[in-house]
């Protein structure tokens, strides 16, 4: 398996070994001896799986839970493809603010530690986007940010994307504010 650091602390892209031959191919989506190896949670910590279908052009995010559930998340995409970003909630982070964007498709996946809020864009239609979270969904802990918030300039590559009702209400980021305290 391969694992590369991005600029943001703790944000790992990781692209697994895939064994083919005549049959097709096979790949472990997960193994919990090499994840914790590079410093993720073991399988125990993960308590909740999500699965999403979208079409092209929906964006979903950018999304976080508060603490005291706050939750990493390993992402990977089973059918399709998405632009992938995570921007940095952490306000005491040398890079609070800033984002990284990554393309996800049936091969790579993205470690998000907690933190972070995270959304993507679908890139084809009838994506399937999976995920394991460290902390069970809270419905009063749940926030986001504004997809489209113009001092972080996300580069979504869309103008007008299929954006829920919810997520058009998102607030802008706030440089100010602790998001996890």
């Amino acid at each position: 398996m391969e694992v590369k650091q991005t600029k943001l602390e703790g944000v790992l892209v990781l692209s697994p070994d895939v064994y083919r031959d005549e049959r097709g191919s096979f790949f472990e989506t997960y193994n919990d001896f090499k994840f914790r190896a590079f410093g993720m949670p073991s399988a125990l910590d993960f308590v909740q799986d999500n699965q999403s279908e979208s079409h092209k052009g929906v964006l979903r995010g950018l999304h976080f839970q508060r603490d005291p559930n706050s939750q990493g998340k390993l992402v990977r995409v089973v059918k399709g493809s998405v632009l992938d970003i995570v921007v940095d909630l952490r306000k005491r982070s040398p890079t609070f603010g800033s984002y990284h964007v990554q393309i996800i498709d049936e091969r790579t996946f993205l470690w998000v530690p907690k933190g972070f809020a995270h959304g993507f864009l679908s890139l084809e239609d009838n994506t399937i986007f999976c995920y394991k979270v460290t902390a069970p969904y809270t419905p009063s802990l749940q926030s986001g940010i504004r997809w489209n918030d113009p001092n972080l300039n996300l580069p979504w590559g869309i103008e007008n994307p299929i954006v829920s009702e919810k997520d058009k209400e998102l607030p802008n980021f706030n440089p100010d504010l602790d998001y996890f305290s």
